[in-house]
């Protein structure tokens, strides 16, 4: 049986889940005041998401997602981490 840190990256290796990546507190600072708003009004995700664990999202954090789309090209979202 595969080890379970196996598992996590493949998770992220999948065709199907875009880039996701915990932002660094003085990006999360810009994210926030670019938008005049608090973290918790991010769409949120939660540190049970199989992809939040495999990056080591941890509650607080802020997660930067990048998906490729054959329509609009390039496209950032930011979520917010919950506990769960």
């Amino acid at each position: 049986m595969p080890a379970k840190k196996d598992l996590r990256s493949k998770i992220l290796e999948h065709e199907l889940v875009p880039k996701h990546e915990v932002v660094s507190p003085e990006e999360a600072v810009e994210i926030l005041r670019r938008f005049g708003i608090r973290p918790e009004q991010l769409p949120w995700i939660r540190s049970s998401d199989p992809v939040a664990r495999a990056i080591g999202a941890k509650p607080g954090d802020i997660v930067k997602i990048i998906r490729k789309s054959p329509t609009g090209g390039e496209v950032v979202v930011y979520r917010y981490v919950v506990p769960f």
